[in-house]
């Protein structure tokens, strides 16, 4: 009984059992979240870094350049219009872009004064004929009266004296009616005068074409070398848009690859999707020192409407002639990212970050690049020499070059 009485629970010792219970149960938690993580893992598809090029417009005429250059598009006639005259604008009747003729009135100067001195040079020139008149008549007198008077001195009737006065008359009468030719003639060159002087207020179009700029406005004073403070030289800028071409600076040491009448293909910033036919017209003979090129003018086989001057041009100069087919857009991609699989060609389209295969047919060789046909635009970037472990589906990831 004794013994019995000694033995005690300790209430206060730890438990080691269910220590040893939680720590159990915290690795096997662990464990599973490992092995979920290495299935989850296990199953996310693989990523495949790869590299990409992209699908391209080309053109079968690209084969054919041997040499490219810049320029922009100029009249070859082109003028800025104004009047011999002084004098302040009075009308003008065009605007940018406005189409004329030849001599069509395009502006007007006040010509008051200069018109008063064509009044007045043609009353002049009435009066010079009025005295014509007079003067054939008064010689007509003086012819009849000298036959006259020849008469009555053959017979005896007058005296040599009356005679002589009588042909002296007729010298004189002659002489007037000379003299009033010749104010005639004055005249009608002083009225010449002042109607030139009316037609220099006419600011007329000096060739058929098109106002690219108005330089002045009503009431502005107009003057030939506008030296005066706020006087306007020109009135309008105008081009003859027949006459558009291109204007390319070649560098000196490509001289070699182009000549007179070579073909070339003209890209305009403007219309890229246009390509146009054309030529060297000519070259002008002397190197631009400072830029060491040589000024190539090409001309268009074929102008379009929508051409306007000062267009910024690439021009491409061509080893043979190309016909509108060869100048017909192509989809391009570089040959490294065309694959056979089961025994067709493929392209791999990146597409959500996933080779999607897309069958193509192949076409000609344009360049570095192959023409091809398929279910694939403009701008798609493909797998660069995909490898096996690239297939439909897989996951893809584009990498630097």
């Amino acid at each position: 009984m004794a013994d019995l009485n000694t033995l005690k629970i300790d209430r206060g010792a730890p438990l080691h059992g269910g220590k040893r219970r939680r720590k159990w149960m915290l690795w096997s938690v662990l464990a599973l979240a490992i092995a979920a993580g290495a299935v989850f893992y296990a199953r996310q598809p693989k990523v495949v870094a790869v590299q990409s090029v992209s699908i391209v417009t080309a053109y079968p005429s690209q084969q054919f350049v041997i040499l490219n250059a810049t320029g922009y598009v100029v009249a070859q006639r082109k003028a800025a219009v104004s009047s011999k005259a002084t004098g302040r604008l009075e009308w003008l009747g065009v605007a940018e872009g406005s189409v004329v003729k030849a001599n069509d009135v395009i502006a007007k100067l006040d010509n008051r004064d200069v018109g008063a001195q064509l009044d007045q040079a043609a009353a002049s020139v009435k009066v010079a004929q009025s005295n014509i008149a007079q003067a054939d008549a008064e010689l007509w007198e003086a012819t009849e009266s000298l036959k006259r008077n020849k008469d009555l001195f053959a017979k005896g009737f007058i005296s040599q004296s009356a005679l002589d006065t009588a042909v002296a008359r007729e010298v004189r009468a002659r002489g007037a009616a000379g003299g009033a030719r010749s104010s005639l003639a004055a005249a009608q060159a002083g009225q010449h005068v002042a109607q030139v002087s009316v037609d220099y207020t006419m600011i007329r179009a000096p060739f058929d074409g098109v106002v690219l700029t108005k330089n002045a406005n009503v009431g502005d004073i107009v003057t030939p070398f506008s030296s005066a403070a706020d006087s306007k030289g020109a009135v309008v800028t105008m081009a003859d848009m027949s006459t558009l071409e291109v204007e390319a600076d070649v560098s000196e040491s490509s001289l070699a690859k182009v000549k007179v009448g070579q073909p070339c293909e003209i890209v305009l910033d403007a219309l890229p999707d246009t390509r146009f036919r054309g030529s060297i017209s000519r070259m002008v003979p002397t190197v631009d020192r400072a830029k060491a090129t040589v000024m190539t003018k090409i001309r268009f086989d074929e102008l379009d409407p929508r051409i306007l001057p000062e267009m910024s041009a690439k021009v491409s100069f061509l080893s043979q002639q190309v016909t509108a087919d060869q100048q017909k857009p192509l989809m391009a991609v570089n040959p490294d990212a065309i694959v056979e699989r089961n025994g067709r060609s493929v392209l791999f389209v990146i597409r959500d970050n996933k080779a999607s295969e897309v069958p193509v047919t192949k076409g000609a060789k344009l360049s570095d690049l192959v023409a091809v046909v398929g279910d694939a635009k403009i701008g798609d970037k493909v797998v660069q020499k995909p490898t096996d472990a690239v297939q439909n589906g897989t996951a893809v990831k584009i990498e630097a070059k």
